[in-house]
């Protein structure tokens, strides 16, 4: 049996829907290079290794058959081949051209002088008809033609997949405007491994602050096994935030002492062997949206940004890679978007 749930609703002054994981926000580079991102953001501490992630290399297909043999040397998404690794491009470029002899492709590879911003990525993306790009090997969707001038409802279709699995979102669909579809079109995956899709307008995001506070202040959380003795230790009271029960912790305080205070605690548990989780969360963004996704019923959570209202959702699933597609009418204008979350039963 189904049922069908409104998550929320998102504006798109834009016209432009990105579709992405909400955890690698911190990743987008807005209209700025990708090059300008710290490599520690994406997990890499090696210099050498940075330094290869900061030199990365954007090559784009020429050639009568560029579309075709992109296409089908299967690397990523899209029109254009992202992020190649410093050291890697020599390698990467041998293979493409070995691609396209073997299948009798003419095309060949050309770097870009500039490396290709993401939200260009997605810009381009959309006057190439829409579909799916690369941001540091995560597929990311964009989706053109979204209406500029009104809220939209973000719906979920939920299953009960039975013993073992139980209810999960099968779907979540985005309705611009009533009509008879005639036709679906695939957009491509879209590459989660935070647990949760975010659904925001290109310029919304290009706003983003995925860790600066907006206002200067930061919780503090922690729970687990040893939660308990820790409130007593450092005397700290219960959060006090909406669905997050046995968690301890203290709400908004100047970041300095936030910073001090999960400090203590990591160490106090580094020290004692306990076994804890410790939060440190600034008011930026991403703490505002998850707060509300943490509150709700249905995982999901809206926030303006600039001009704009984005919704992250949970996906019931945790990671994966989702299809994304697009439901069209007879003269091929969009109707909705939808996120296939599982196959229906």
């Amino acid at each position: 049996m189904e049922e069908m749930f409104e998550l929320g609703t998102i504006s798109c002054p834009s016209g432009t829907l990105v579709i992405i994981d909400g955890g690698y926000l911190g990743l987008w580079s807005g209209d700025r290079s990708p090059a300008d991102i710290d490599p520690a953001s994406l997990g890499i501490k090696d210099p050498a290794m940075a330094a290869d992630i900061t030199g990365a290399i954007d090559f784009v297909a020429t050639g009568p058959d560029a579309s075709e043999a992109v296409r089908t040397f299967g690397r990523q998404p899209g029109s254009r081949l992202h992020d190649i690794p410093a050291s890697k491009g020599a390698d990467f470029w041998a293979a493409f051209d070995g691609h396209c002899r073997s299948a009798g492709l003419n095309a060949r590879l050309e770097a870009l002088p500039v490396r290709e911003s993401h939200a260009h990525r997605a810009r381009r993306t959309i006057e190439e008809g829409g579909g799916g790009f690369s941001m540091f090997g995560v597929p990311v969707v964009a989706v053109g033609g979204v209406p500029r001038s009104r809220h939209l409802p973000v719906l979920a279709t939920r299953v009960d997949y039975g013993e073992g699995i139980g209810a999960r979102w099968s779907e979540i669909s985005i309705r611009m405007s009533e009509g008879q579809v005639a036709s679906s079109a695939s957009l491509g995956d879209v590459g989660v491994d935070w647990a949760r899709v975010l659904f925001g307008d290109v310029d919304a995001l290009n706003a983003w602050q995925h860790d600066e506070p907006v206002d200067g202040l930061a919780d503090v959380a922690f729970w687990g096994a040893a939660a308990d003795e820790a409130a007593a230790v450092f005397a700290a009271p219960a959060l006090g935030e909406p669905g997050e029960d046995g968690v301890r912790g203290w709400t908004a305080l100047p970041v300095s002492e936030a910073m001090d205070r999960a400090r203590a605690l990591s160490s106090w548990k580094d020290e004692t062997g306990r076994r804890m989780a410790v939060d440190f969360r600034p008011h930026s963004h991403h703490w505002q949206i998850m707060r509300d996704v943490r509150a709700s019923p249905v995982e999901a959570g809206s926030l303006e940004v600039g001009d704009a209202q984005v919704l992250c959702a949970m996906t019931s699933w945790g990671d994966g890679f989702f299809p994304v597609s697009a439901d069209l009418d007879s003269a091929g204008d969009l109707l909705a978007v939808r996120v296939r979350l599982s196959p229906t039963p």
